[in-house]
């Protein structure tokens, strides 16, 4: 059995060596393949990564052009990626390399993802509550229920990364997307370690893009093959509120000569109509495309790396 490690860096380089001695202590007995991306880094790291690589063939490198985010790390390094088995860690050394065994323990449970739950997590408070707020609103968006949605230390059977294509902020529902596609996910606490060099890379506007991307997941993995299901619904509470009211107006028209020229509601009672209508057609215009491209091959790779070595 093989195993794949893909880790974005994003200027790590006083972790990087002890990282590599780390999980390699704790590997000693399976075929392994180590994939550091660096995502546009501005230190050092981009070379100490290339003298890790020139000492052992088993460490790939992949540089992007420019800090594109994690989920375009993590998709990269998915593309290159071998393994039977494949982890994905952070490259600040907060993640326990000594977890690895557990995880492939859990994965030949019959498990297809297993992700990390970090029950003690050594961040600061500015980080740790909104991370309760995001794990609480997601656990109940989705019918996957998770202490941890964000931990980045997971481990993925090959056929569940060969069906992931994640961008923007999607790396933080990569659980919600493999459990949409049928897998079975599974949870295990593990150790988190505190932060020792460097300082954490996400900022306060990480938040919006993570709640627009919480949309955007809620609508491919509950309506991405049907999406009529979706905008025919809406479409349909506004063009009936719309036809009570237009109905209403009507009665009062005919039935008792009451004139609706200086009526508000019936300028309402249209638009609502005409909301229905555009939210109904732009529902089936989806279930054109969706039926145009069903048989589409999923895009496996992204064109930004300017650097490859493998």
């Amino acid at each position: 059995m093989k195993l794949s490690f893909v880790i974005p860096v994003f200027n790590e380089q006083d972790s990087l060596k002890r990282l590599y001695s780390e999980i390699i202590e704790n590997i000693k007995e399976y075929e392994y393949e180590i994939i550091f991306v660096d995502d546009g880094s501005t230190d050092n790291s981009y070379s100490i990564l290339q003298k890790l690589a020139s000492e052992d063939n088993n460490v790939k490198l992949i540089k992007l052009r420019k800090n594109f985010g994690k989920s375009a790390g993590l998709n990269v390094g998915f593309a290159a990626a071998k393994g039977d088995i494949v982890f994905t860690m952070d490259a600040d050394l907060q993640d326990n390399p000594k977890e690895i065994p557990q995880f492939i323990t859990k994965l030949e449970e019959g498990y297809d993802m297993v992700t990390g739950w970090k029950v003690k997590r050594r961040d600061p408070i500015s980080k740790t509550w909104p991370s309760k707020l995001f794990n609480k609103v997601t656990s109940n968006t989705f019918k996957l229920k998770l202490h941890d949605y964000n931990c980045g230390y997971k481990a993925y059977k090959r056929e569940v990364i060969n069906e992931l294509d994640i961008y923007g902020e999607m790396h933080r529902y990569i659980p919600a997307l493999a459990d949409s596609l049928g897998f079975k996910i599974a949870e295990i606490p593990v150790h988190h370690r505190k932060r020792e060099f460097g300082k954490t890379k996400y900022g306060s506007e990480r938040y919006l893009r993570g709640l627009l991307d919480l949309i955007t997941v809620k609508l491919v993995t509950g309506y991405i093959h049907s999406p009529l299901y979706l905008f025919g619904r809406i479409g349909f509470v506004f063009g009936f509120a719309g036809f009570i009211i237009s109905l209403y107006l009507s009665i009062m028209k005919l039935g008792f000569g009451i004139p609706l020229y200086n009526r508000p509601l019936l300028y309402l009672g249209t638009l609502l109509m005409i909301i229905g209508l555009q939210f109904f057609s732009i529902g089936l215009l989806g279930e054109l495309i969706v039926n145009r491209n069903r048989d589409g091959n999923r895009k496996k790779n992204i064109s930004i790396a300017e650097r490859i070595n493998l």
